[in-house]
């Protein structure tokens, strides 16, 4: 989902303005500030669904930008209604990697870890960040603690390393993400980094 690269039109202004919220909405959660995370997060959740529904056919990046920004905000009833609303476009689809890793999303989100598991093998053939996802993706599912650590530690390292951000903030919001994920399944790690918010935000966003 490189905006540059999509044709133009009101699917795309809706895209730059959820990528836009989703940015402060970021800066928000790295300052510690829950509430104008929140706030910025659920508006980034509602556009990328917008962006999607007048998308071209197969734009999977704005279900999983739309589900990552809700799980972030903290909000579990709208994160569950856009979870729901993804697992319905999903179906039936042909098996990509960005289609596997939204299944995968709505289905932890909707704690239907083994349907998460079954998604993770077509996405290792979308390169080496999926590959990383599908890793920790599968530890979660499987309760294994150390194969998460080991896991979602190698996601944060890779952000760490990236010269540009898609929404121009350097943060580890994937790692955050199924750093709630892992709470709720009592294998939270925290990975240690200035690319994750502070641990009392995070902690707050796993619940």
């Amino acid at each position: 989902m490189t905006p540059g690269s999509l044709p133009p039109g009101p699917h795309l202004d809706l895209l730059l303005e959820a990528l836009d919220a989703e940015a402060g909405g970021q800066r928000a959660l790295l300052a510690g500030d829950a509430a104008t995370a929140r706030a910025m997060l659920e508006a980034a959740a509602r556009r990328y669904r917008a962006s999607y529904e007048l998308a071209p056919p197969a734009s999977y990046g704005r279900l999983i930008g739309m589900m990552k920004a809700a799980v972030l905000s903290g909000d579990v009833a709208d994160a569950l209604d856009d979870a729901v609303f993804a697992a319905g476009e999903l179906e039936g689809v042909e098996a990509t990697p960005a289609a596997g890793y939204a299944a995968a999303i709505s289905a932890l989100i909707r704690g239907e870890d083994p349907a998460a598991a079954a998604a993770t093998p077509v996405m290792r053939s979308g390169g080496d960040a999926f590959c990383r996802a599908a890793d920790a993706i599968d530890a979660i599912c499987r309760r294994d603690g150390a194969a998460y650590a080991a896991a979602v530690g190698a996601i944060v390292a890779d952000f760490e390393a990236r010269e540009a951000h898609l929404t121009g903030v350097p943060i580890a919001d994937t790692a955050i993400m199924l750093e709630s994920f892992a709470a709720g399944r009592g294998i939270a790690c925290r990975p240690s980094s200035p690319l994750m918010p502070p641990a009392a935000d995070a902690a707050a966003q796993a619940r």
